[in-house]
């Protein structure tokens, strides 16, 4: 059932490194699990929808079957996203950890291996920012040069903060600056960022709700109106059936404008 979309996803070309065991974070893997949770998302929304609006069951299964296939993309897309967000706050306290080891005195070897060792107890063995670290620390002591370790990691992760950060440690090391000047303004810049974007996020908190309130009310109206004995809005006439029609694409237009608008990056 869902070939087609593993098809698709495997069409892009993945970067696994430069020595061929890192992952590329362009590029979701879903598990069946996600193929569940993703399509689930879409038919449950369209089976109750139609099923409150038209109270046939065969047609709400259809429709909420067809929703649940655009669902799974999205899904990925959503669960795609949220590992870079999830990858640049750890690669924020990743600058942090590098910054403390610099201070003290540690060249840049022995700067990531003090790092890892922080962040293994931080975020576990299975995080993605371990496991990145542990690949620099790897390629280090395979005599790969830190830049292009840095650099092939900010290609593979697709962050402009990280591959920001890879061409200002090259630079620095090339021209003898303050390494540990050049983390600090990096982790600096990412986390005023990642604050800036917490802060929009609370201001917009009450607006995605009255969103999502304004979704729910048509809704609320007609298993009102069924149950006060209103037949004419239960009935499927053929004006009816187009009213409801036309209704349901307006709030679902209504609903993917009112998402862009709230879904504010920077």
């Amino acid at each position: 059932m869902f070939d087609f979309l593993k098809k698709s996803a495997n069409t892009y070309n993945e970067n696994h490194g430069l020595m061929g065991n890192a992952d590329d974070y362009n590029i979701y893997h879903m598990t069946w699990k996600d193929y569940i949770i993703g399509y689930l998302i879409g038919f449950v929304p369209g089976f109750v929808v139609i099923m409150i609006f038209f109270r046939i069951m065969i047609i709400s299964a259809i429709v909420g079957a067809f929703c649940g296939i655009p669902a799974i993309r999205l899904y990925r897309k959503y669960r795609k996203e949220k590992r870079k967000r999830d990858l640049l706050i750890e690669f924020r306290d990743l600058l942090e950890a590098l910054t403390t080891s610099y201070s003290s005195g540690k060249n840049t070897m022995e700067a990531f291996a003090e790092s890892y060792q922080d962040l293994l107890s931080l975020y576990g063995e299975k995080s993605d920012i371990v496991n990145e670290t542990r690949i620099i620390i790897a390629g280090m002591t395979n005599n790969i040069i830190i830049e292009d370790l840095l650099k092939d990691f900010a290609k593979r992760c697709g962050l402009d903060d990280v591959e920001s950060f890879a061409s200002t440690f090259e630079s620095g090391l090339r021209q003898g600056g303050d390494i540990k000047q050049v983390v600090w303004d990096s982790r600096k810049i990412i986390n005023d960022k990642i604050e800036i974007e917490m802060e929009i996020k609370t201001m917009l908190t009450e607006k995605e709700n009255e969103l999502n309130i304004m979704m729910v009310m048509p809704l609320v109206i007609m298993i009102t109106l069924s149950g006060m004995g209103t037949m004419s809005a239960a009935a499927n006439t053929a004006f009816s059936v187009m009213v409801k029609i036309f209704v349901i694409a307006l709030f679902a237009g209504a609903y993917i404008m009112g998402r862009k608008i709230v879904n504010i990056r920077i």
